[in-house]
């Protein structure tokens, strides 16, 4: 993914290129490929909790949201910009619905596009889209 992203072009301050270090394999013959295991797991730098989560519905073992998923990063990041914003939202202003928040981060929009363009330019093909449904939640604090 980080070589693909060579061609998209310079990016606004608050953005970078990651690149990764990333283990590749060596040793083609040493790679055995097979159907994938019905798990993932993810872990957070200081904490000792490890997350199980099932690969096919996304869903912890216990049944609950991953902490990655949209609603509960959503949720965070409302939290973290009400203690920080400095300025007090008036009605209407803050967005009801995660759908809606994403459209109006326009840096992030104009950012999505050109990587969206970097692609097709270079012969990767468009990207998929979701369901605009996945996006269709209400916001919560």
């Amino acid at each position: 993914m980080s070589h693909r992203m060579e061609g998209v072009g310079q990016l606004p301050a608050s953005y970078r290129h990651n690149r990764p270090l990333l283990s590749g394999v060596s040793d083609a013959e040493a790679r055995q490929p097979g159907k994938s295991p019905p798990f993932s797991m993810n872990w957070v730098v200081g904490s000792a909790d490890l997350e199980i989560i099932n690969a096919t519905t996304g869903r912890r073992s216990c049944g609950g949201p991953s902490r990655l998923c949209k609603h509960v990063l959503s949720a965070r990041w409302a939290r973290l910009y009400g203690r920080l914003s400095t300025r007090t939202p008036s009605p209407g202003d803050t967005p009801s619905m995660y759908c809606e928040a994403k459209l109006g981060a326009h840096t992030y929009q104009s950012v999505k596009q050109q990587l969206f363009k970097a692609f097709q330019k270079a012969g990767l093909g468009t990207w998929v889209r979701k369901p605009p449904e996945q996006q269709q939640f209400l916001l919560t604090l």
